[in-house]
C-alpha cells in the first residue's frame, strides 16, 4: 500500500494498552489523500485529520479496535468498528473498543464536521484488510499451501484442510512482513456494512458502565465550582471568601483567570459555598450589552462594505432590468449547544506531570491546552477520553479543560472534577452566532430567479472578538459563517454573498452544522419568496434550478414523492428545503397545521444521499436527532442578552421539543456508490425552513426571524 503507513508491534505497541501477544497493527493515512478524499470535508485547511486506528487480534480470538474519535452519541464507536471488521471478516460478537490515547503518531485525534467516517472508510477498511491477509500466510504456511487456496469468513481461515481461528493464528501472523497493496472488498462481498447492527456501546450505557466526563472518580478527588463574571468579558475586582470557608466541606477558594473557584469534599457542598461567596465584578466593556443592540448593529454593518464569498455573472445589471424586485431581511439568534451532560472535566497537577478526564471532541486540543497552562511538555499530559453525553460541536473547545486544569494547580496532586450546573452551562456557554442578512432577489420576464444577492453581517463562528479582512481562502471560522448562502447548487445566473464581521463581546463557537444552521434558513426561506412572486411551485421551482445538480435533484425529488407533495390532507400545510453539506445531500419535507395561530409540525419526510452507508440505523438515528435538535431551535431555541448578561438560565425558559410536540418522521436514503459524506449534522439546517415555508402555505405570512415563538405562532 504505497499511500499509507501500516505499523507492526514493534514500533507501535507503545502507544497501545494491549499486551504483547497476537497481531497488532496501526495505519497512518497522508493529510492530503484524506483531504482530497473529503471535499470540503471540515472547516478549511486546518482541518487536515492523519486517522489511525490500532487493531489487536489476540490469542484469546478477542479483536479490540482502539478508537481515535470520541464518542458524544453518533455512532462512533460502532460504526468505525463496523469498517475495520468488515475487511477483517472476523467475528462481530468478539469485537472490543476502547478510546486511543493521545500521541502524536495519531495526528490530530478529535471529532468535528460529521469526518469520522468519511476520514477513516479508506484507512480502517485497510487496516483491516491487511490483517486478514497476514492471517491468510499465517495459515497458509502452517499448511504448506498457496494464500489464494484460503479465505476467511467470521473469524476463521478456511482451506481444503478444515479451518483455523484467528486467535490461534496471530502471533503467526504478527512475525510476518506486512504486505502492500492489499484488495479491498467490492460492495457486493460486504456482510456488515449497510446492515442495521446494534450499537456496540448500548449494553454499558443501560447498565451504567459507560464512564462519561462525570463518572471520572480518581483516588483521592474533590469537587470544584467556578463563578464566572455574569457579563462576557468581565474580571474579578475582588472578593470575600470568609462566609465560604465556614460552608461544611469547602477545602479551598482560589482565584483562576476566569473567576473564582470553590473546592470542596462533594459537588454539593462547593455548590453551597459558592453561594456564599462576595464578589465585586469589573464586568468590562459588555455590561450595557443588550439583544436590541445587537440587532441594530447587525443592521448598520450589512450597509457596509463586505468581504465577497460568492460572485457570479453581474448582479447590479440583473436587477436593474428585472421585471420584478424582492427584498427581504432575515435575523437568527444565538443559540446555546444544550447538551444533556453539562460540561465538566477531571485533572491532577503534579510536579512532573497533569493527567485530564474529559467528554471531549478534540482529545490533541484538550492536551494542548493542558501543556501550555501547566508548562509541561505534551509527552507529560495524559488525557482519558470519557463518552460524551453531548456535544453538538460545545465540547471541541477546551476552555473548561483549561478552567479545571487551573483549578487543580491550586491542589498539587490531588484530583480535582470542576463542574457546571445547568445554569453554567447555558450562561457562559460559546454560542452559535447571531446573523443578520439582507437579500435582494430578481425574476425574469418568466419569472424564474435572474439574480440574488445576500448581504450578511454575523460574528465569526470561531471567535466572537477577533477581526478579520478576508476569507483565508473561502474556509476557517470565518468562511463558515457564510456557508449555505455561499455554497448552495441553486444555478442562479447572477449571484453575489458578501460578509462583515459583526462583533457584539458574545463568545462563539461551532454549533451542530454550524453557518448551515442559520444559513439554509436564510437561503431556503428566500428561494420560497422568490417561487411565490414567480407564481412558482417551490418544488417546481427547485428541480428547474438543480438541473445540472443530480445528487441534490434526487433527494429533492425522493422527498417529494414519499411526502405526497401537493397532496396534503385538507388543513395540513407543507413545507419545502434542501441542503448540501458535510459532503452529503439533504431534503425535507415538513407538513403542519395551524390552530389559533399556534403551528404543530406533524409529519417530518427526511431524504438523505450520503454515499454508501456504513449502519443504516444509526443514519436514521442521527437524521432523526437532528430534526428534532434543529426544531427544538426553530420553535423556542434563543439566547438573549440583557446588560451584557444571558437571560436564559435552564431548561424553563430555554425549552427543547417536549414528546408531546414531537412529529412522525420519515427517513428515506439514496444508494449510491460516491464517496461516504457525514450524516450527524446532516438534517439540522433544512427543518427550520421546511417549517417556515409551511407556515406561509397556511397563513400567507412569512417567518424571517427565529425562533417562532418571537413571531407571535406558538
Amino acid at each position: 500500500m504505497s499511500t499509507a503507513t501500516i505499523l507492526s508491534r514493534r514500533t507501535f505497541l507503545r502507544t497501545t494498552s494491549v499486551g504483547a501477544a497476537g497481531l497488532v497493527l496501526s495505519v497512518t493515512w497522508p493529510r492530503g489523500i484524506i483531504r482530497a478524499a473529503q471535499g470540503r470535508g471540515g472547516r478549511g485547511p486546518q482541518f487536515q485529520p492523519q486517522p489511525n486506528a490500532y487493531l489487536h487480534v489476540a490469542p484469546d480470538e478477542t479483536v479490540t479496535f482502539e478508537i481515535t474519535k470520541g464518542e458524544m452519541g453518533q455512532g462512533t464507536v460502532t460504526s468505525l468498528a463496523m469498517l475495520l471488521a468488515e475487511e477483517l471478516d472476523c467475528d462481530w460478537q468478539k469485537v472490543r473498543t476502547e478510546f486511543a490515547p493521545v500521541d502524536p503518531v495519531y495526528g490530530n485525534q478529535g471529532v468535528y464536521g460529521s469526518s469520522s467516517i468519511r476520514s477513516t472508510w479508506t484507512p480502517l477498511r485497510t487496516v483491516g484488510a491487511t490483517a486478514r491477509a497476514m492471517l491468510i500466510e499465517a495459515a497458509a504456511q502452517k499448511w504448506g499451501v498457496a494464500a489464494s487456496q484460503l479465505h476467511t469468513e467470521n473469524g476463521y481461515v478456511i482451506g481444503p484442510s478444515g479451518r483455523l481461528s484467528y486467535g490461534s493464528l496471530a502471533e503467526a501472523a504478527a512475525a510476518l512482513p506486512i504486505p502492500s497493496g492489499v484488495p479491498l472488498k467490492e460492495p457486493s462481498q460486504y456482510r456488515l456494512i449497510g446492515k442495521a447492527t446494534k450499537r456496540l456501546d448500548t449494553r454499558d450505557k443501560i447498565c451504567g458502565q459507560a464512564k462519561f466526563g462525570l463518572d471520572a472518580r480518581p483516588q483521592g478527588l474533590v469537587y470544584a465550582v467556578l463563578e464566572r463574571c455574569p457579563v462576557f468579558g468581565g474580571r474579578v475586582a475582588s472578593f470575600d471568601a470568609t462566609k465560604v470557608k465556614a460552608v461544611a466541606g469547602v477545602k479551598n477558594v482560589v482565584q483562576i483567570s476566569n473567576g473564582v473557584a470553590v473546592i470542596a469534599d462533594n459537588t454539593w457542598s462547593a455548590i453551597e459555598g459558592r453561594k456564599a461567596l462576595e464578589i465585586k465584578w469589573d464586568e468590562g466593556p459588555n455590561a450595557a450589552q443588550t439583544s436590541a443592540a445587537i440587532s441594530q448593529l447587525f443592521a448598520e454593518r450589512a450597509q457596509q462594505q463586505g468581504i465577497v464569498a460568492k460572485t457570479a455573472g453581474s448582479v447590479q445589471q440583473a436587477l436593474a432590468g428585472a421585471t420584478k424586485k424582492i427584498e427581504a431581511v432575515y435575523e437568527a439568534p444565538y443559540l446555546a449547544h444544550s447538551s444533556m451532560e453539562p460540561m465538566n472535566c477531571t485533572a491532577v497537577v503534579r510536579a512532573d506531570s497533569c493527567e485530564i478526564w474529559a467528554s471531549t471532541q478534540m482529545q490533541t486540543g484538550s492536551r494542548a491546552i493542558a501543556a501550555q497552562t501547566t508548562g509541561l511538555p505534551p509527552q507529560n499530559v495524559k488525557v482519558n477520553t470519557m463518552f460524551m453525553g453531548g456535544g453538538f460541536g460545545r465540547r471541541g473547545g477546551v476552555d473548561y479543560v483549561r478552567e479545571t486544569v487551573e483549578v487543580a494547580q491550586a491542589m498539587p496532586g490531588t484530583p480535582v472534577k470542576l463542574t457546571w450546573t445547568r445554569e453554567d452551562d447555558m450562561q457562559h456557554d460559546t454560542y452559535r452566532p447571531a446573523a443578520y442578512v439582507k437579500f435582494a432577489g430578481a425574476l425574469d420576464a418568466d419569472g424564474w430567479p435572474s439574480a440574488l444577492v445576500a448581504n450578511m453581517a454575523c460574528p465569526s463562528f470561531g471567535n466572537g472578538t477577533a477581526t478579520d479582512t478576508s476569507f483565508g481562502g473561502g474556509s476557517g471560522p470565518d468562511g463558515v459563517a457564510v456557508e449555505g448562502l455561499s455554497t448552495f447548487e441553486y444555478a442562479i445566473p447572477n449571484v453575489m454573498v458578501d460578509w462583515r464581521r459583526a462583533n457584539a463581546g458574545i463568545p462563539t463557537s461551532f454549533w451542530r452544522s454550524v453557518g448551515y444552521s442559520q444559513n439554509t434558513f436564510f437561503c431556503e426561506c428566500f428561494l420560497d419568496e422568490l417561487a411565490a412572486a414567480g407564481g412558482k411551485d417551490p418544488v417546481e421551482l427547485r428541480r428547474r434550478l438543480l438541473a445540472n445538480s443530480p445528487r441534490l435533484l434526487g433527494v429533492l425529488n425522493l422527498a417529494a414523492e414519499k411526502a405526497d407533495w401537493g397532496k396534503a390532507p385538507a388543513g395540513h400545510f407543507q413545507g419545502v428545503a434542501a441542503v448540501n453539506h458535510i459532503g452529503s445531500y439533504f431534503a425535507l419535507v415538513a407538513e403542519i397545521s395551524m390552530d389559533k395561530g399556534k403551528v404543530r409540525v406533524l409529519r417530518v419526510v427526511c431524504s438523505s444521499d450520503c454515499g454508501p452507508i456504513v449502519n443504516p440505523m444509526i443514519v436514521r438515528q442521527q437524521l432523526e436527532s437532528g430534526i428534532v435538535y434543529g426544531l427544538s431551535a426553530a420553535m423556542t431555541g434563543a439566547i438573549t442578552i440583557n446588560r451584557g448578561r444571558v437571560e436564559q438560565s435552564n431548561f424553563s425558559d430555554y425549552r427543547v421539543l417536549r414528546i408531546n410536540q414531537m412529529p412522525q418522521i420519515e427517513v428515506y436514503t439514496v444508494p449510491t456508490d460516491n464517496a461516504p459524506g457525514g450524516i450527524g449534522e446532516g438534517s439540522v439546517p433544512v427543518i427550520a425552513p421546511a417549517v417556515c415555508n409551511a407556515i406561509f402555505a397556511a397563513t400567507g405570512k412569512r417567518i424571517r426571524r427565529l425562533p417562532l415563538s418571537l413571531e407571535g405562532l406558538v
